[in-house]
C-alpha cells in the first residue's frame, strides 16, 4: 500500500511542478461547441459547461490545491509547536493555563471553527487557509505537547540540566529534533485532511471559486450539473480522495515503522 501511496504522491507532485507535460493545454480556455462532452479519446475526463477540458483543469488545480493543504498544514504545525513547547516545557502555570485555552478550541469541531473564522474575516483562498491551519492546530498542539513532556523527563534533557545549559538550548538541541520525526508524521497525515477541508469550503463558495482550475472550485461548479453530467464532479472528486489517501496511508506507515523500530 505504501507504494501505491508513493507512485500516486509521485504522480500529484509532478502534476503540481510541471501541469503542462501532463496537460499541455490551457485549464481556462472555453469551446462553448464542446461543453458537456462525456469522457472519450479527445477529453479523457469529458467537458464542462463551457467546454474547458475537465483533465487539463484537474492537473492544472493539483498545484492550486496541494498547496493550500501543504499551507494550512505547515500553519497548523507552527502554531502547535509553539503551544506545545509553550505547554509541555513551560512552568506550571503556562502549563495549565495553555492546556485549558487548547481545550477549548478542540471543543469546537474542526471546520466549524474555519467556517467561523471565514465568517469573521471574509471568504477567499488565504482566508481559508489560514482558517483551516488554525482549526488543525489545536488537536497537533495536544500531541506536540505529550512528546515534549516525554522528551522533558528523559536522562539526557536532565544531564543537559545539570550541565548548566538554558532552556533555549535545551529546547534547541535535545527537544527539537527529538519532536521532529512526529512533525512529519503530523504533516504526511494533514495534509490530505487539510486538502479535504479546504475543498469542502471552496465547494461552499468560501475559498477558491469557478473558473478557478481547483479541485473544489471545480466540484461546486458541477454540482449543479451532477445528474446529468456526473464527470464534472467525479473527476475532481476522485483526485481529493486519492491525494487524501495517499498521504494518510504514507503517514500511517511512516508512523507504524516508526513504532516498530
Amino acid at each position: 500500500m505504501e507504494t501505491a501511496a508513493l507512485v500516486v504522491i509521485a504522480f500529484l507532485a509532478l502534476a503540481a511542478l510541471a501541469p503542462s507535460v501532463l496537460a499541455p493545454g490551457d485549464p481556462l480556455a472555453i469551446a462553448p461547441l464542446d461543453s458537456f462532452q462525456p469522457p472519450s479519446l479527445a477529453h479523457v475526463f469529458g467537458t464542462d459547461e463551457s467546454g474547458r477540458d475537465i483533465y487539463t483543469r484537474v492537473i492544472h488545480g493539483t498545484g492550486a490545491s496541494l498547496l493550500i493543504g501543504i499551507a494550512a498544514t505547515a500553519i497548523g504545525l507552527g502554531l502547535a509547536l509553539v503551544f506545545g513547547l509553550l505547554a509541555g516545557f513551560g512552568p506550571r502555570w503556562l502549563d495549565f493555563g495553555t492546556t485549558r485555552f487548547l481545550e477549548v478550541l478542540f471543543a469546537f469541531p474542526g471546520l466549524l471553527f474555519a467556517l467561523l473564522f471565514i465568517v469573521v474575516y471574509g471568504p477567499g483562498v488565504v482566508t481559508s487557509t489560514i482558517a483551516v491551519g488554525l482549526s488543525t492546530a489545536p488537536g497537533y498542539a495536544r500531541i506536540i505537547r505529550s512528546r515534549v513532556i516525554q522528551v522533558r523527563t528523559s536522562p539526557y534533557l536532565e544531564a543537559a540540566l545539570v550541565l548548566g545549559r538554558g532552556r533555549p538550548s535545551r529546547i534547541v538541541r535535545h527537544v527539537l529534533p527529538n519532536v521532529a520525526g512526529s512533525l512529519f508524521v503530523l504533516a504526511t497525515l494533514g495534509i490530505g485532511q487539510s486538502i479535504v477541508w479546504a475543498s469542502s469550503l471552496s465547494y461552499l463558495g468560501l475559498g477558491a471559486v469557478p473558473p478557478a482550475a481547483e479541485w473544489g472550485a471545480m466540484l461546486s461548479a458541477g454540482r449543479t450539473y451532477i445528474a446529468s453530467f456526473w464527470w464534472m464532479t467525479f473527476f475532481p472528486g476522485l483526485f481529493i480522495v486519492l491525494s487524501a489517501a495517499a498521504t494518510t496511508l504514507l503517514g500511517r506507515g511512516i508512523q507504524q515503522r516508526g513504532r516498530e523500530s
